[in-house]
């Protein structure tokens, strides 16, 4: 979902001590967020190629969800939001007993939200209700904060999309 999961804004960032590359991966959503698709394409990329197919995959996966929103063509979004969440699944093999796999555990309902938006842009309901409940199901390890209630938003504007507001008890 271009430029973040909603109101809310952006995932909880790791303790990175003064990790650089996520650093400058956010200067460069910022270039994104304020419109500068293009520039923001050229430098994500750039930082793709710097981080390289074995870096960290926080790191891959923190690039490949901005570079999904910076897309225009919504195939293109669809590969580079896949890349983001093998790069968080590998990410939570790596960290899964160290305090950063929560933060790649807070992403998983973003990142299976975003893959059913695209799939829904894309006319495949199927996928898109698939991925929703991936996202749903993974939502619980959101926070009671800004970030959890704009994702459980955006799950409920991106359900009502997909299958209609539910009944009410009126029917």
């Amino acid at each position: 979902m271009a430029g973040g999961p909603g109101p809310g804004g952006e995932p909880p960032g790791p303790d990175d001590d003064g990790d650089a590359v996520l650093t400058r991966i956010g200067q460069v959503a910022i270039l994104l967020h304020a419109g500068d698709r293009e520039e923001a394409r050229a430098r994500f990329t750039a930082l793709w190629a710097e981080i390289g197919e074995d870096g960290d995959p926080l790191h891959r996966c923190t690039v490949a969800h901005y570079m999904a929103d910076a897309q225009d063509d919504p195939r293109r979004e669809l590969a580079w939001d896949l890349q983001a969440l093998a790069a968080a699944t590998l990410s939570a093999d790596r960290l899964a007993h160290r305090e950063p796999a929560l933060v790649v555990r807070s992403l998983a309902p973003t990142l299976h939200l975003n893959l059913a938006a695209d799939y829904l842009k894309l006319d495949r309901p199927q996928e898109a209700r698939a991925h929703l409940g991936r996202a749903r199901a993974a939502s619980e390890a959101l926070g009671e904060d800004p970030y959890g209630d704009g994702v459980r938003a955006a799950l409920t504007r991106l359900g009502h999309r997909l299958d209609g507001p539910p009944e009410g008890p009126g029917g």
